[in-house]
């Protein structure tokens, strides 16, 4: 018995785009804002029009309006339904459409004349709109002449009809005509924008504006998807340089300075965590507030006193922070970038298993490690 070959799963993938669409990403909520919209739309649009009264022979709202109503409700967003392509693209098209007419007494080819001739005007006006081919076609297979009609009803139908688009939108909270939001920092910029663009050479049904807003928006939540799946373990430095609470201040600053660190965590035997020292430590420690004489007074701060009872600190536990804000192995960076804006500080403690320490993270380790990420993901983007 003979078995079917197994389908490509990039097979069924591709042939679903054309055999039956993947759904549309908008709430039954918005759905229901959609058929209010386009219902409102020609419901106010027709019974103005034919208040108005209409040339002989001619309904007082054309059918290409229907087509318009679904772009103007529906993809308020989209190039091709703002208020100029609506009333421009309709208008110059009923306009070619009855010129074709007079021109060329074949019916079939002066439609096809029309559709044809009006894409070419609505491009060079800027104002492509997919029911002004509808336009252009209607007066064509009407045999329409007189040239008022694209004025009333085509011009007055499509002024009615953005009209109370603008008013539906912004009743019901939404936009119209689309306004571009606000640029943000992104690494895709202007000139890559229009050289894809350029390079793509189609017309898409999004404006530009709004395919940069698009782009930001998705790098921004893929930004965000990498700082969840990141973890603190991923980016932190394992071999950590220690000292303990009897840590002789001499040995201590030793350590900074050899290893060029800034902060040290202060363990106990069982590497619990009980406090941290930083250069500002020392600094406020020995009163260091003024730069005459600053070597001097630092040697003779960190070294070792031959008194039984000094008067000042000798280790590491006398100056050291006793408060110290740490973090866990399993958090993720997008915790930490919080952690480190509302801390303020740059270098912090990972405790483990036991609330032992198992390294220490710095707000160097983050960004690199965004960076590797970035890194990784832009042969990807390309």
């Amino acid at each position: 018995m003979s078995t079917s070959p197994p389908v490509s799963p990039s097979l069924t993938t591709r042939s679903q785009g054309w055999l039956w669409p993947a759904p549309m990403a908008v709430t039954r909520a918005e759905r229901v804002r959609m058929v209010c919209g386009a219902m409102l739309g020609i419901l106010v649009t027709a019974l103005a029009s034919h208040a108005l009264g209409l040339p002989e022979g001619l309904h007082w709202i054309v059918a290409p309006m229907g087509a318009s109503a679904v772009l103007v409700f529906c993809v308020p967003a989209s190039p091709l339904a703002q208020p100029w392509a609506v009333v421009v693209g309709n208008t110059i098209s009923a306009v070619v459409g009855i010129a074709c007419v007079h021109a060329i007494p074949s019916t079939d080819f002066a439609a096809a004349a029309a559709v044809s001739l009006a894409i070419a005007a609505m491009l060079a006006l800027r104002s492509l709109h997919p029911p002004g081919g509808a336009s252009a076609l209607l007066m064509a297979i009407s045999g329409v002449t007189n040239p008022g009609a694209a004025l009333f009803p085509v011009l007055v139908n499509s002024l009615l009809l953005t009209a109370m688009g603008w008013a539906f939108h912004r009743a019901t909270g939404h936009q119209y005509p689309h306004r571009p939001a606000p640029p943000h920092p992104s690494q895709v910029t202007e000139e890559d924008l229009d050289a894809v663009l350029a390079r793509y050479n189609q017309i898409l049904d999004v404006s530009r504006d709004e395919l940069h807003e698009l782009i930001d928006r998705t790098q921004r939540l893929a930004h965000e998807r990498r700082l969840a799946h990141t973890r603190c373990a991923d980016v932190m430095t394992r071999d950590v340089t220690t000292v303990e609470y009897a840590t002789p201040l001499q040995e201590a600053w030793t350590l900074l300075r050899k290893h060029g660190l800034k902060t040290l965590p202060v363990i106990d035997r069982a590497r619990h965590v009980v406090g941290i020292v930083t250069l500002t430590d020392f600094l406020e420690a020995a009163s260091l507030d003024v730069h005459h004489g600053f070597d001097q007074r630092l040697r003779r701060f960190i070294s070792r006193s031959r008194a039984s009872h000094p008067g000042r600190p000798e280790v590491v536990g006398q100056i050291m922070t006793r408060k110290v804000r740490t973090t866990r192995a399993h958090r993720t960076l997008s915790d930490l970038v919080l952690l480190f804006n509302s801390s303020g500080h740059r270098h912090i403690p990972v405790l483990g298993e036991g609330d032992r320490l198992v390294g220490m993270v710095t707000q160097s380790d983050v960004v690199a490690a965004l960076k590797v990420v970035d890194a990784i993901d832009a042969p990807l983007q390309d």
